[in-house]
């Protein structure tokens, strides 16, 4: 992490942490008022299968308004439809963080299989003028920031009883644009890994 870090610093890089997630439409447990002696239950009325994968970008810079950078995928379980985030996501995920922070990027991620693809390690060769990448070692969420922004999201759309995948799409939607928006969060994730951005 020191690396990734000591790297952003000499090229005036971003330093951008980038995780997946995805949620059922089984609501996450969550904390809630109830009577005293009764347990709280929420009944959910959705049927059928269904997926939202997310993937996220939580990005770093001394001097610069943090920022976060997601990209959503929608899996309603028919045939032939892609199930979750392909590595052409990804590369696409990270060309519109280039664009939008203006400068290169120092990318930290995990071993997942899309990252590891011959054309995603293609992509991250023919860019390296913009794009530094170091792997996280095999699980290390306490690592990265990014865990933080899914555990915001997960907090709010808590004992959501969504009747169908796509209010359960909107929801997780909302939460993550409202996370973009507030800095202080993003930055609040940072501070829960114990790495400490150097102005």
């Amino acid at each position: 992490m020191a690396a990734g870090k000591s790297t952003a610093a000499a090229r005036g890089a971003w330093l951008v942490f980038e995780d997946e997630a995805g949620q059922s439409m089984r609501p996450p447990r969550a904390r809630t008022w109830g009577r005293l002696g009764c347990t709280s239950v929420v009944r959910v009325r959705g049927r059928g299968g269904g997926r939202v994968s997310m993937a996220g970008l939580s990005c770093y810079k001394p001097g610069q308004r943090s920022r976060m950078f997601y990209s959503f995928h929608v899996h309603r379980g028919r045939k032939g439809e892609k199930k979750g985030l392909t590595w052409q996501d990804y590369r696409d995920l990270l060309i519109r963080a280039h664009i939008q922070l203006g400068g290169p990027i120092v990318l930290v991620w995990d071993n997942l299989r899309a990252h590891l693809m011959p054309p995603m390690q293609e992509f991250i060769e023919a860019n390296k003028g913009w794009l530094t990448v170091f792997q996280l070692p095999s699980y290390a969420p306490d690592l990265n920031p990014q865990e933080g922004i899914w555990s915001l999201v997960k907090r709010t759309i808590g004992n959501l009883a969504a009747a169908n995948l796509d209010q359960l799409a909107r929801a997780v939607r909302r939460s993550l644009k409202q996370i973009q928006y507030r800095p202080h969060l993003i930055d609040g994730c940072l501070a829960t890994t114990g790495l400490i951005m150097d102005g």
